[in-house]
């Protein structure tokens, strides 16, 4: 089956595009909903399962079940009846991905019921595109692909998320929302969803101090005020934050801290390439809205913090800091690590990296 060539951007545009016609009324008589994102799915399917029928409609006319404890003839049936004292009704298959046969709903795809809304959520994994279901589901009704984000790419849908609720999210305060919460989009919406809450009523934006405040998460001691440390060179300061990290190595793995300082200074080694491209091919400097499509940054604010760092690390230097990350990731694995604990590895890496020349 080919790769799939969906971007995690497609399925944002895609979810928005759903949403918005579902909510307008504009309905499908099939939704497929499928792929390895998780939280696409349950929203479109929660909104289709609440927002379509009323209280009353959804007593009679509302049928959600799942994969494992149903079978394809059963849903084919109840699809097919007419719906009671409604115009409509609406069946919501979760779990899809566990229906055995699901193949064969094409029986009922070919020709859907125009009084009935079947929403099958096939999730972890996509149904295969070369299946007539698959076909019928992308004609005749709607097909949605949720794709997991890349952490380059979570930081944009955060900032949306966050204005979405009408505040503003400052760029420190995103960086440590995604340290706290990881890629987990579920998760980031859950917990994001309780900090916006317990904000003053009438705020705009929302500040490290708030994150740290709703979450507990320090706004002092993370990855993002470490990379800030190493790329100034501020070795005093970077040690601190190690020292913490070593006392609370469960809230700060180090195989997260090393992708941390492998990603700025990967971003540092490209800005230097750049400029080097620049001086002895005579091509022009990439404008800084370039840079943060190449440098998968998510504004200018980040851009300049990347310029001061790269004049602080040249190449020569970066290169062997990068070879350094590589053998630390090794090592956080237990490969070479002599038995040395995440906040000894950790400093020494620091040490390492501060004396490169």
């Amino acid at each position: 089956m080919a790769k799939s060539t969906i971007k995690f951007k497609d399925s944002v545009r895609d979810f928005e595009a759903a949403r918005a016609d579902i909510a307008a009324g504009r309905l499908k008589p099939v939704y497929l909903l499928m792929g390895e994102e998780s939280w696409f799915i349950d929203e479109l399917s929660d909104l289709l399962a609440d927002g379509i029928l009323d209280e009353a409609e959804r007593a009679f006319n509302l049928t959600v079940a799942y994969g494992r404890d149903t079978s394809v003839g059963t849903i084919i049936n109840t699809a097919r009846q007419m719906p009671m004292m409604g115009s409509r009704q609406v069946i919501v298959v979760r779990e899809a991905q566990q229906l055995k046969k699901i193949e064969e709903l094409q029986l009922y795809t070919a020709n859907p019921s125009p009084s009935t809304i079947l929403v099958l959520c096939h999730k972890e994994k996509n149904l295969d595109k070369r299946t007539q279901l698959y076909k019928q589901a992308s004609t005749k009704g709607l097909v949605f692909e949720s794709v997991r984000p890349r952490d380059y790419e979570i930081r944009d849908w955060l900032g949306s998320f966050v204005a979405s609720r009408g505040v503003k999210a400052e760029p420190k305060a995103v960086e440590m929302l995604i340290e706290h919460l990881g890629m987990d989009i579920a998760k980031i919406s859950n917990e994001l969803s309780k900090l916006l809450l317990s904000l003053p009523e009438g705020t705009k934006k929302l500040t490290p101090d708030d994150v740290e405040r709703g979450t507990g998460f320090s706004r002092d001691f993370n990855n993002f005020e470490l990379c800030k440390a190493v790329t100034a060179r501020n070795e005093s300061r970077a040690m601190a934050i190690a020292e913490n990290f070593a006392q609370n190595p469960k809230e700060h793995p180090l195989i997260v801290t090393i992708m941390s300082l492998f990603g700025q200074f990967r971003q540092i080694f490209m800005f230097n390439y750049c400029v080097w491209q620049s001086r002895h091919r005579g091509t022009p400097m990439p404008s800084d809205m370039e840079l943060m499509s190449l440098l998968r940054l998510p504004g200018p604010y980040f851009v300049s913090e990347v310029k001061q760092a790269a004049a602080q690390w040249p190449n020569k230097i970066t290169f062997k800091v990068l070879g350094l990350l590589r053998e630390y990731d090794a090592k956080s694995k237990g490969i070479g690590s002599g038995g040395m604990s995440d906040g000894e590895l950790l400093r020494e890496l620091l040490l390492k990296i501060f004396l490169t020349r």
